[in-house]
């Protein structure tokens, strides 16, 4: 029986993907579970497996074009059978289709995290302005101007949860003019946006312009941390186990403090505040088109060694492309850790929908006054915090970083 391929919904937000390359040529013989062919996502480059048997008829979608999510992409025939009559390529493969419907955000249950669809630039001047009926509808009962929001529907449309979170009394969102880049000129090279590179730089503008940031900074002493790493690195290679890096035990640290403030571990809803029982942690991890957030789930029931070997396997899945699509999905807390770099302290970016994200630096030596007044050499991580000012108070970022202080600080506290 012929089969058409098509399309697959790789993650929450994926409305196209690009074919970047076909692993099965026309004539091959598939069995299930066979990689078909790499697919770009708006996160990420995953392997599509196929689910039937057969032979590789037709590519309908050729390497490096584009196709909506559910569009015919490949025809794949028994031995010896013949195509059907619509076998021919899907027309326009490379542009989605409109959505039929405006669609509601999907609710998070208790102790669940669920991540919202990238938004769009709200509309530039004189351009047509997409919204839902229902968003319109909203938008003149409110008196709010629609060119001015960002929207988070399909496709970038605004529906009716982006309209009931703006301003009202007729106030407007505008939109500031984009500064055009330098154009490109001799020797310059004009590198394309890849689709994960195009979510990042969308997810992370709509952050910045509408989460209102603030930025909360502590500077802890990193020797008793390093004291006992050395200690349990040798007994546990004594014992035939891993090691475990500085980033392993920051990690148990940012989890151990969210469960005793636990106010620090939510979403801001619109007409509500949302508190996640579990804690999801988000690991910020480098590949090469960007960065992905792999997500550790109920990071509070994980031991430090569960926890160091979740984001090992992660982060080298995440760069062989191995990743699942629920596995960087559904984070409730952040960690970006640039300290291998040499990068001291920084500020980071909140990863929608998030309300905190946590930053760390290098540890570094340096003149300290110890308890004696005397000035020895120290060593010192500075953390930063992130947080969204509509879910975080300062003086609930401030107990968090006291708790998470008191753990780096005291790291047997970790084991109990």
């Amino acid at each position: 029986m012929a089969i058409y391929i098509e399309m697959p919904k790789l993650s929450d937000t994926m409305t196209e993907g690009t074919v970047l390359k076909w692993l099965k040529n026309e004539g091959d013989k598939v069995e299930t579970g066979d990689v078909l062919a790499e697919i770009e996502t708006d996160k990420a480059t995953m392997e599509m497996e196929a689910f039937d048997d057969g032979i590789m008829h037709k590519h309908l979608v050729e390497a490096g074009a584009k196709a909506p999510v559910g569009g015919k992409i490949a025809l794949l025939l028994e031995k010896g059978e013949k195509p059907p009559a619509d076998g021919a390529p899907a027309p326009e493969p490379d542009k989605p289709k409109a959505a039929k419907a405006d669609t509601a955000a999907p609710t998070a249950a208790a102790g669940a995290s669920v991540s919202k669809p990238a938004s769009s630039a709200p509309a530039a001047k004189g351009e047509r302005v997409k919204a839902s009926p229902l968003a319109k509808k909203i938008a003149k009962e409110k008196g709010v101007e629609l060119a001015g929001l960002a929207g988070t529907g399909p496709g970038g449309r605004i529906v009716a949860k982006d309209v009931e979170s703006a301003p009202t009394g007729g106030a407007t969102v505008k939109a500031a003019a984009p500064v055009a880049a330098m154009p490109a000129g001799a020797g310059d090279q004009k590198i394309a946006l890849s689709g994960m590179r195009r979510v990042i730089a969308e997810r992370l503008l709509t952050s910045k312009t509408t989460i209102p940031h603030f930025y909360l900074n502590i500077e802890v002493d990193a020797g008793p941390l390093m004291k006992f790493r050395a200690e349990a690195n040798a007994a546990s290679e004594a014992a035939g186990g891993p090691k475990f890096t500085v980033n392993d035990f920051v990690l148990k640290a940012v989890v151990a403090a969210a469960v005793k403030v636990p106010a620090v571990n939510a979403s801001f809803a619109g007409d509500a505040i949302i508190q996640y029982g579990g804690i999801h942690l988000s690991v910020a991890v480098a590949v090469e088109e960007g960065l992905v957030t792999p997500v550790i789930r109920d990071a509070q029931k994980k031991s430090l060694r569960e926890i160091s070997e979740a984001v090992k396997d992660l982060a080298g899945r995440a760069r062989s492309k191995k990743l699942k699509p629920d596995e960087y999905a559904g984070g409730t807390i952040t960690v970006s850790n640039l300290g291998s770099y040499g990068i001291e302290n920084f500020s980071a970016i909140i990863n929608p929908p998030q309300a905190l994200i946590i930053s760390v630096g290098a540890i570094v030596k340096k003149p300290v006054v110890n308890a004696k007044d005397e000035i020895v050499v120290g060593q010192r991580m500075s953390i930063g915090l992130s947080a969204d000012h509509r879910v975080v108070d300062g003086a609930v970022g401030a107990q968090y970083l006291a708790e998470l202080r008191k753990l780096v600080e005291s790291p047997t506290l970790l084991l109990l």
